[in-house]
């Protein structure tokens, strides 16, 4: 089997297991708990809180800066 035998047939494979693995996601997403999430979440949530300096800016604002800048 040669190189491009292998490829058409990789991405035939990819094709047919597409729609099998995004309705394994659909239905992953449909059956998540959220609250079961976000407690699982909170601990991290609460460490970065405490372990990470605050920032100055959201990043957002000095986007905001340079897009004003280029306006000029």
């Amino acid at each position: 089997m040669d190189e491009r035998e292998i490829l058409r047939r990789s991405v035939e494979a990819w094709r047919e297991a597409g729609p099998k693995l995004e309705a394994i996601r659909r239905r992953e997403v449909r059956d998540a708990d959220n609250l079961q999430v976000l407690a699982v979440l909170e601990g991290a949530f609460n460490h970065a809180l405490r372990t990470m300096p605050a920032r100055e800016s959201s990043g957002l604002v000095e986007m905001q800066k340079w897009f004003a800048k280029l306006r000029r």
